[in-house]
């Protein structure tokens, strides 16, 4: 069972006209239309060169249509041509300053290429001129998540609900973001109204499980989690979900739970992470790796490896050797692989990973904010050691659990802590020679630093 990331866009992907008339259009007759919307299909079924020819015949009929260069630059942008892609859209808004599909068409791919503030202010502006089109309006809710403007995006999701009065995808989506913000009273508020509405519904019974859990109530969720797994005995979400309720600590987090939420984020991963939340790990950690090894000749397995930050920061390693990222999110590696430095991608958790690895075949292994899924560690830890050549090196982060109280402790924001102590005695339970923990401020969220460690153990030469 993967929990659903909802998206306003896709809400409302049907009602989006095949094409738009621009503003400046009085004419009774359209002589261009027929090959808009031919060339719209062409560049949707990936027929590029034809629909530049058909777009071509567009423009010698009336070469100041600004649909001519809005489809123009959805036709570069397909090409992986950005820059055309530009140079089309902000023409078609030189040519018709208040149409509102060529404005929408530049602040999406403002967005698409984290160009966020300039995104932001067009749509924007296509929500002042369009107030009460739900079309824009999703378009806007869905740049601001990606720009991770959560304020923005409830107020539009808010717009949305006095236009769609009850929309049961519009309040899902508010009461997600609600939480987000630590708002959990009034999310709650909304779980609880829809639950109202439909008591057996999976995705408002999982919304308000998670919600609870997210309030530190994870006890009053028992019953909504109950009633799940009773639904699908075998899911391990729903397995997952009655565990926390009882005060549990599950063993690690599944797959279905954390491979949806990275999938969703993939397109925007770095720009939230680095920027957004300071995150420094991969350059820091790369940093001491190449001191340690200068002539990059080593065998690297990054186990979380996301979009390949640390990979980045490695850059190509010495010839003959190699790199291997492994990642449960399948959009993740596919950010990665555009780096061109990784040898290979294993979509498999890091627990499989290891445990099928041949021994002594890695010099490095890292697993940089990815233990803070996995949970327990008494099986991973040893089995990076067997991994290991004589002479490598396991680098990894968890965020601090106190060091009175469980070895292993769920936080509300769904992460593992691990306490250093134990940690550390875990290591050299395993066979490390050496073991090397800094104390570390992993990211900040929501202005305030995660406090976590740094750990490099040493296998003996």
């Amino acid at each position: 069972m993967a929990l659903a990331t909802f998206s306003f866009a896709a809400h409302l992907r049907g009602c989006r006209p095949t094409l738009f008339k621009p503003a400046m259009s009085a004419t009774a007759t359209d002589p261009n239309l027929q090959h808009l919307q031919k060339a719209r299909e062409q560049i949707a079924n990936g027929d590029l060169k034809k629909a530049a020819l058909t777009l071509n015949k567009a423009h010698a009929q009336w070469p100041q249509d600004p649909r001519v260069f809005m489809l123009g630059g959805l036709l570069a942008e397909k090409s992986h041509n950005i820059p055309g892609a530009f140079e089309a859209l902000r023409r078609a808004v030189a040519l018709s300053p208040d149409w509102g599909p060529g404005l929408m068409e530049l602040a999406l791919l403002l967005a698409r290429q984290n160009q966020f503030a300039e995104a932001i202010e067009t749509a924007e502006k296509v929500a002042a001129l369009e107030p009460r089109n739900l079309v824009v309006l999703a378009a806007v809710v869905d740049i601001a998540h990606r720009a991770g403007n959560t304020e923005l995006a409830m107020l539009h999701l808010r717009r949305g609900l006095e236009l769609v009065p009850g929309d049961v995808t519009l309040r899902r989506m508010l009461a997600r973001d609600l939480g987000q913000q630590g708002q959990h009273e009034q999310a709650l508020q909304i779980w609880d109204e829809l639950l109202a509405q439909d008591a057996n519904d999976p995705a408002n019974l999982a919304g308000r499980v998670q919600a609870l859990i997210a309030s530190g109530q994870a006890p009053q969720a028992l019953a909504n989690a109950q009633t799940l797994l009773q639904m699908a005995p075998q899911d391990p979400v729903y397995q997952y979900f009655v565990q926390v309720a009882q005060g549990q600590t599950p063993a690690e987090q599944p797959a279905a739970l954390t491979a949806p939420l990275f999938d969703a984020m993939a397109d925007i991963y770095d720009q939230h992470m680095v920027r957004g939340l300071k995150y420094q790990l991969p350059k820091q950690v790369g940093d001491a790796i190449l001191a340690r090894h200068p002539d990059k000749k080593i065998n690297v397995l990054d186990l979380g490896c996301g979009t390949g930050l640390l990979g980045v920061c490695l850059g190509k390693l010495a010839e003959g050797y190699f790199m291997i990222g492994v990642d449960l999110s399948t959009k993740m590696i596919e950010q990665a692989a555009r780096h061109g430095l990784y040898h290979r991608f294993h979509s498999v958790s890091l627990h499989d990973a290891l445990r099928e690895t041949p021994a002594g075949l890695y010099q490095v292994i890292a697993a940089l904010d990815v233990f803070i899924y996995a949970g327990d560690l008494t099986e991973a830890i040893p089995n990076a050691h067997r991994v290991l050549a004589n002479g490598g090196e396991l680098v990894f982060s968890c965020e601090t659990a106190p060091e009175t109280g469980p070895a292993l402790v769920l936080q509300t924001s769904g992460r593992y802590a691990h306490q250093r102590s134990h940690v550390e005695a875990t290591c050299k339970t395993a066979g490390f020679e050496r073991v090397e923990v800094t104390d570390a401020v992993l990211r900040m969220e929501n202005n305030t630093p995660i406090h976590g460690f740094v750990v490099t153990a040493f296998k003996a030469a």
